[in-house]
């Protein structure tokens, strides 16, 4: 079962008596976590029928006996556990004794009037363990991985709509190419253009660049999507504007080898018929950034990323070793690409 079906069923009133959350999307685990409380406990009761744990500090042991506690002046209790490092492998730093067998028998029987859900610090679980083959057969385990490319657009153009927001074509993939692609930061941009427009109000493109800081890492890719199109007026302006915001020089070379090498390897994993998810895993990259990345590379052959990449590392060398002024070095790179 994935998180759309589980949020689904829940809202139809299919309650599992207890969910382990896992992944490495967060902010979705959280927000499960909040839809659940908001469905299971009505707000007067939250402050008593919402019981926190963290494992780090607690026993799993003092989490089921709760769960076996008839709840006090409500009809349902939720017991959010965080940090549930009994789901992974590695030993637990914090040196607590966790009883997982009276976990497991728990969930044999577990109380009518408790939701278990345990939010997991880790991006798997270990399927060795017995009591995660336990969970998967009593509970409900959900992963939440990060969101395809077309999802992650989606989600942000769900969260001005949301908001009460309309957006402009193309708003959300200028949104993405500014904030980034961590949720969080994300959310916390679509609430500011939302309170920047009003109810009912349009973002467009030209509000995003406006109010949207643009970090390091956006700035460096959108240079180079500069160059390879071949606008070398603006690849110089994103320059001298990180620059301005006093990033090294060198840092900024490294971080355009990095790019560069990110879209050859995109291309070669293409050609080797990789889908876009798989080269995301192989890279240990968001797939929106593949999404992007596959964009750019269809403008360079692999030759000639390859002799980027090997300008780069020359221009590396004379910049440590101070056989070339580190600005002049970045411009006169970038000069020749477009030359």
């Amino acid at each position: 079962m994935d998180a759309k079906t589980a949020a689904k069923a829940i809202k139809q009133g299919n309650i599992a008596p207890l969910y382990v959350l896992y992944g490495s999307e967060k902010f979705r685990m959280n927000e499960f976590a909040a839809m659940l409380e908001e469905q299971l406990i009505p707000g007067e009761d939250r402050d008593f029928a919402v019981i926190p744990f963290d494992l780090s500090e607690t026993p799993v042991q003092a989490v089921v006996e709760e769960a076996e506690t008839v709840p006090f002046m409500a009809e349902r209790k939720l017991l959010v556990v965080r940090d549930a490092s009994v789901f992974t492998a590695g030993k637990d730093k914090a040196k607590i004794e966790h009883n997982v067998e009276m976990l497991a028998a728990y969930m044999q029987h577990p109380a009518e009037f408790s939701v278990i859900v345990f939010l997991v610090n880790g991006d798997k679980l270990d399927e060795r363990k017995k009591i995660v083959k336990s969970v998967k057969a009593a509970g409900t385990v959900l992963a939440f991985n990060p969101l395809g490319a077309e999802e992650l657009v989606r989600w942000v153009e769900k969260g001005f709509r949301e908001r009460g927001c309309s957006l402009a074509p193309g708003t959300a993939e200028a949104l993405i190419g500014s904030a980034g692609t961590g949720l969080q930061g994300l959310s916390a941009e679509i609430d500011k253009l939302c309170l920047f427009a009003g109810a009912g109000g349009e973002v467009n493109t030209a509000a995003v660049e406006s109010l949207v800081h643009r970090g390091t890492e956006q700035n460096i890719f959108t240079l180079v999507e500069d160059i390879a199109n071949l606008r070398l007026d603006k690849a110089l302006n994103t320059l001298y504007e990180l620059l301005k915001q006093r990033e090294e020089p060198i840092k900024i070379a490294a971080l355009i080898a990095r790019q560069f090498r990110i879209i050859l390897q995109v291309k070669d994993l293409s050609a080797l018929s990789y889908s876009q998810g798989q080269i995301a895993s192989q890279l240990g990259l968001h797939p929106y950034a593949v999404k992007l990345a596959g964009e750019q590379a269809r403008k360079f052959g692999s030759p000639q990323l390859r002799q980027i990449l090997s300008r780069l590392a020359d221009l590396d060398y004379q910049m440590k070793t101070g056989a070339v002024d580190k600005v002049l070095g970045l411009e006169l790179f970038m000069l020749r690409l477009g030359a």
